[in-house]
Parts: C-alpha cells; structure tokens; sequence
C-alpha cells in the first residue's frame, strides 16, 4: 500500500470515528482528494459541536487523531475558513467561528429569500429527470429519519436544497446560495435536534417536495422562505 493509499484508509477510519458513516452518508467522503476527506470531517466535527465555537484547531494533536500530516489538514483549515466556519487570525491561529445571533438571523433572511426565489424557479425550469432525483433524495432522507441518523439525515436534507438551487437553472443564485449557505451550515444542523422539531422540519420537506412535484412555483416559493424562518426559531429554541 502506498503512503498516499494508507493515508485515504486513516482519514476514512478517522471519519467514521467522529461521526462520518460512509455507509449512510449521501456523499462518499473516500472518492474525495485527502484534503476534501479532511475538510468533510472537520466540517462534520464542527456542526455536531465536537469543534465548539470559539475553540481553537489545534494542529498537532487533529493531525494525530485523523492519522494525516499538517500539510491537508492545514489545507482543509483554509477550506473552511473560505466558508467562514472558520476564522483565522495571525495572533490566535485558527478557531471555529462564533457568530453573533442577530448575525445567524441576517444570514438566514436572505438565505429564506434565495431558496424561495430557487423554488420558484426550479417550479418553472427543473427538468422532469430533476424532479424524480429529488424525490428520491426525500426517501433517502426519511430511511435516514426512521434510523435516527441525524448526520445522514442533514447531509440528504442539505442535497435536497442544493438540487433544488441546482434547478432553477440560475447559476448566480446556485453560486450565492452555497456561498451564504456554508456559513449557516453548523445552525441548519442543529437546528433539528430536538426529535419534536425534527418531526416538524421532515413534514415541511413533504410540503416542499409535493409542490415541486405541482410544479406550483408559488406555493414552493412560500413552504422554503417559511422553512428557513422555522429554522431560526428552532436555532433560538436549541442555542
């Protein structure tokens, strides 16, 4: 086995130990580069609070514990910075970003304003193969739901959203999206962990996915604007 091939089998073991199940994540973290591996795990680490906010990442002892050297892991930190679930400074190094609420609240207006605009769009635009695949996603997600896996749950639930972006044909509004997403990436996710509030937030998906299939491009419009509000009252209710 060579080094590189060793280092893809640490970073997959790594992975499932801080919470990555490769076998029910949506997307397969052992196909990315080491350094995409790296940065899914720390992204991972950081939204189930194993990075807490404000925390410093300590290289040395990360690097230790995902059995890779400084090199990806540094370049994962940069990743993440680049998504502001990071921040980095000359003096304190790198440390998990730590957001003020009416912050999370801003971003997750316009955030609402952008997956309502998307959903109107995608109502319009999204090809018929486009619709099926998001359907299938919402069975994926519910399997996930009926397990209680809450990570494989998000990782589906955040595939829903982007594919919806995705068709709505608007490369300027998938780019934005994905730019202000990342930065709520860490409140989406939390946002559900109450089990009454993760009922709730699977019935809003029905809503979502039953007006796409209606192409009422009203109607999603409105379900995904309101689906981000209830996500900020359920970031109030868990913080």
């Amino acid at each position: 086995m060579t080094k590189q091939s060793s280092q893809d089998e640490d970073v997959r073991s790594s992975g499932r130990a801080a919470g990555n199940d490769d076998a029910h994540a949506p997307d397969n973290v052992a196909n990315l580069p080491l350094t995409n591996q790296v940065a899914t795990i720390l992204r991972d680490m950081i939204i189930q609070d194993k990075l807490k906010p404000g925390e410093r990442i300590r290289e040395r002892q990360l690097s230790e514990k995902l059995n890779v050297s400084r090199t990806p892991l540094r370049e994962a930190i940069k990743i993440l910075v680049s998504e502001k679930l990071v921040e980095s400074s000359p003096n304190r190094g790198a440390v998990v970003a730590d957001p003020e609420p009416e912050n999370i609240r801003e971003l997750l207006q316009v955030l609402g304003a952008l997956e309502g605009l998307g959903g109107r769009l995608a109502a319009e635009n999204a090809s018929q193969d486009q619709i099926a695949e998001i359907h299938a996603l919402h069975y994926e997600m519910l399997a996930a739901f009926h397990r209680q896996d809450k990570l494989a749950y998000f990782k589906i639930n955040q595939k829903i959203h982007k594919s919806i972006m995705a068709a709505s044909g608007n490369a300027a509004l998938v780019e934005t999206h994905q730019q202000l997403n990342a930065r709520v990436y860490r409140f989406r996710y939390q946002s559900n962990q109450k089990n009454e509030k993760w009922s709730g937030a699977v019935n809003e998906h029905e809503d979502i996915v039953a007006a796409l299939k209606a192409r009422d491009g009203a109607r999603l419009e409105k379900v995904l604007t309101d689906h981000l509000k209830q996500t900020w009252v359920k970031v109030c209710e868990v913080s």
